[in-house]
């Protein structure tokens, strides 16, 4: 049986420009996960400077898809770049994000009611097992297990939401607090059970399809994390004990 003869309408080069083409927007997204990872951790600390070659070198990749990666992360409100100086993850002032908080508990009041019509039951489900792993690490105090849950259940819920324009405004208000939002997770683990009922509740109103309700608690578990933050960063400091001579 013959071979099938290739469409020499399109040159073979032209098929490996194509193919270079999706391999480079692949190891993009790859690249801008990885860093998304470290930032959210806390690996890459806020205001640290990041080194293109470096990256590069690290993740065994060409210089290329870093870059498009550091213009995804500038839009997504992870890094900012400036001029003549070069890519530094994003420094947001406590005063910034105080305003912010207001910013995403608006967005959030909206995301719950919008949620509570149009969640579908695998995200449903998805949410319950989020706050049951919520649980176990609020027995346990376990700020380390406990933030990416908490990032999990609101991305879920965004998702839940059915509106793309609202959600890529969402992520990115989440991203500029999340360096505040680790900080009080870590200092104030004694607040994760009270949070973590927050979230079962939040879940409970969205199943029974309570619009205002649950635009209502989410709106009021911004708020009361905006207080948190202030209650934290203003707390005073012990000082460390002094060594017995």
């Amino acid at each position: 049986m013959p071979r099938p003869k290739l469409d020499h309408a399109v040159p073979v080069n032209a098929h490996d420009a194509a193919i270079d083409v999706l391999r480079e927007h692949s190891l993009t997204t790859l690249v801008q996960r990885e860093l998304e990872r470290q930032i959210v951790s806390g690996e890459l600390e806020a205001g640290s400077k990041l080194n293109e070659a470096e990256i590069a070198g690290e993740l065994r990749v060409s210089r290329g898809p870093v870059r498009e990666a550091f213009r995804a992360l500038d839009q997504s409100g992870l890094v900012r770049t400036e001029k003549n100086r070069g890519v530094f993850v994003r420094q947001v002032s406590l005063e910034e994000a105080y305003e912010i908080y207001e910013v995403r508990a608006a967005l959030d009041g909206l995301i719950g009611r919008l949620a509570a019509e149009r969640i579908q039951p695998a995200q449903l489900a998805r949410l319950r097992e989020i706050v049951k792993r919520m649980h176990a690490a609020s027995r346990a105090l376990d700020a380390d297990a406990y933030f990416p849950l908490n990032i999990e259940f609101h991305k879920v819920l965004g998702e839940a939401a059915g509106n793309q324009a609202l959600l890529q405004n969402y992520q990115r208000v989440v991203n500029e607090l999340n360096l505040y939002r680790r900080e009080v997770i870590a200092r104030s683990a004694e607040s994760i059970p009270a949070s973590t009922k927050d979230h079962e509740a939040i879940v409970n109103a969205v199943a029974k399809g309570d619009t205002a309700l649950a635009g209502q608690l989410l709106f009021e578990h911004v708020i009361n994390g905006r207080e948190r933050l202030h209650r934290v960063l203003h707390a005073p400091q012990v000082p460390p004990a002094k060594a017995a001579r």
